[in-house]
């Protein structure tokens, strides 16, 4: 087999953090935050592609007042930029988070 098949869990509303994959290419993730969620602030350590699927994402990027984005929006953020990722809202908030290239420790 020439493929590699990988799998996340779907359909929950369970908070999760997924780390999908994970190689030299590539990091993949799958997120499901609920009501007053989030992740810490902190810095874009790569190239962050980060898809809303559904709900509506609250985003704070460096000094930027805060921004929303509905399911459907594919946000690209800079290296090395300031993130406060949120969900402020009562639909669950699931989003795929891509980072290229792979951060390098």
């Amino acid at each position: 087999m020439i493929e590699q098949n990988f799998t996340m869990k779907l359909g929950s509303n369970e908070k999760a953090v997924e780390k999908v994959i994970q190689d030299e290419n590539v990091h993949y993730l799958h997120m499901v935050f609920n009501k007053n969620e989030g992740l810490p602030e902190h810095f874009s350590n790569s190239n962050v592609y980060m898809t809303v699927l559904r709900g509506r994402l609250s985003i704070q990027l460096d000094d930027q007042e805060n921004r929303e984005y509905a399911e459907g929006n594919i946000l690209k953020i800079p290296f090395k930029t300031k993130m406060n990722v949120r969900n402020l809202h009562d639909d669950t908030l699931e989003l795929i988070v891509v980072k290229a290239p792979s951060p390098t420790n």
